[in-house]
C-alpha cells in the first residue's frame, strides 16, 4: 500500500491526488557518482536531463561513459537554471546513516544534504522520486529519522512506499542491502515491487580469469587469513570484519568505499579488480574505467546496484501505466 500520510500533510497532498503528468521521459541524477541510476534509467528508455556530484573523479567517469558533464555542488544548484525533468533519482550520501559510521543521521551535515533533494523537488515538482540509501536508515533513532524523511516527501504532494532490497536477490553475487524509497504524485494501491527473485550469478561469472599480479596479497597476509579461516567454498570471497573475524561466502559482502584495502579477498589470496567490483554492482563490461584502482574502489563502494535502481524505476513507470519494455537493456543483473 502507498504510505499512509500523517494528518498534517493531507491538505498538502490533496491538490496532487488527481495530478497526472504526461509520460515520464527524463530524469535528474543527483549525487550521481559513476552512474548506477543512469544505467538503470536509460535502460528503461529515459533520458538524463541533469546530473551532479561533488566528487571530481566520479564526474570525469560519468562524462566519459555518458557524454554528460555533471554539475558540481548540489547546494549551489539554482532550480530556475536547471532543465525540467520528470523523475528525480538520488542515492544520497549514506555515511551518516551507515552501520560503519556513527549514525548521526540528519544531524550530520552530510545527512542534511537530503534537504537539497527536498528543495529541488519542491521547486521542480517532478512526477516521481526514487531515492536509495543504506538499510540502517529505516531504524535510526527508532525509525524517527526515516519517518521524518517520508513526511518531508509527503508534504510535497507525493505518495510513498519503500522496501529493503538485497542485491543477492536481483542477480548479483553481492550481499548489499539498500532501502529504496519511491514517491509518485499518482496514488497507488500497491507499489509493484517484484515478487520473484532473480537467480544469483555465480562468482565464476564475475571474476577475471587472469588478474594482474598486483592484486595478490603478500605471503604474510595470505597465511594469516588461512590460519584464521578454512573455507568450504571452491570459489569464495573472504571477508574480515572490523573485529578481525574472517568468514567466506560464494558471494561478496558489501563493497565499501572506505574499508581496509584487504577486507575482501578472493579465495583469501587476492583483492578484487576494478572490473570485478563494477560487475558486482551490475555495471556492464562496456563501462569505461578511467580512474586508478583506489578511485574505482571508492566509486564502486558508493554506487547503487544497477538492478535495484532498475527495479524501483520500473515500478514507478508501471504506476504511471507506462510500458517498461526496452530495447537492449544494459543490465538485468
Amino acid at each position: 500500500m502507498s504510505q499512509p500520510l500523517p494528518r498534517a500533510f493531507e491538505d498538502a497532498v490533496g491538490a496532487a491526488v488527481d495530478y497526472r503528468p504526461g509520460p515520464i521521459m527524463t530524469f535528474a541524477d543527483l549525487f550521481c557518482g559513476i552512474g548506477g541510476f543512469h544505467l538503470a534509467a536509460s535502460a528503461l528508455g529515459l533520458k538524463c536531463a541533469y546530473a551532479c556530484d561533488i566528487d571530481e573523479q566520479a564526474r570525469k567517469a560519468y562524462e566519459a561513459n555518458f557524454g554528460i558533464t555533471p554539475g558540481n555542488d548540489i547546494i549551489q544548484a539554482k532550480p530556475s537554471e536547471l532543465p525540467e525533468f520528470d523523475l528525480l533519482c538520488a542515492g544520497f550520501l549514506c555515511q551518516p546513516f551507515s552501520i560503519i559510521g556513527d549514525r548521526k543521521g540528519l544531524a550530520d551535515p552530510r545527512g542534511a544534504l537530503f534537504r537539497e533533494i527536498i528543495r529541488l523537488a519542491r521547486e521542480k515538482r517532478p512526477a516521481a522520486l526514487v531515492l536509495e540509501n543504506v538499510r540502517q536508515l529505516v531504524s535510526i533513532k527508532g525509525g524517527s529519522v526515516f519517518d521524518r524523511i517520508l513526511q518531508d516527501i509527503a508534504g510535497l504532494g507525493y505518495y510513498t512506499d519503500h522496501r529493503i532490497l538485497n542485491a543477492l536477490d536481483y542477480g548479483l553475487p553481492q550481499k548489499r542491502e539498500r532501502v529504496l524509497i519511491v514517491a509518485t504524485r499518482k496514488r497507488f494501491d500497491a507499489f509493484p515491487w517484484p515478487d520473484r527473485k532473480t537467480p544469483m550469478k555465480p562468482l565464476s561469472g564475475v571474476l577475471e580469469k587472469n588478474p594482474d599480479s598486483r592484486y595478490f596479497v603478500s605471503d604474510k597476509i595470505r597465511e594469516s587469513r588461512r590460519k584464521a579461516h578454512s573455507s568450504p567454498h571452491k570459489i569464495g570471497i573472504w571477508h574480515e570484519n572490523k573485529g578481525g573475524n574472517v568468514s567466506s561466502h560464494p558471494y561478496s559482502c558489501a563493497l565499501r568505499a572506505g574499508a581496509s584495502y584487504n577486507y575482501l579477498l578472493v579465495n583469501g589470496e587476492r583483492r578484487l579488480t576494478p572490473r570485478e567490483m563494477l560487475r558486482l554492482q551490475g555495471f556492464p563490461d562496456e563501462y569505461k574505467i578511467i580512474s586508478n584502482d583506489s578511485q574505482i574502489r571508492k566509486q564502486a563502494g558508493n554506487a547503487v546496484p544497477v538492478p535495484l535502481a532498475y527495479t524501483a524505476i520500473q515500478g514507478v513507470l508501471q504506476v504511471y501505466d507506462q510500458s517498461t519494455a526496452t530495447k537492449g537493456q544494459r543490465n538485468k543483473a
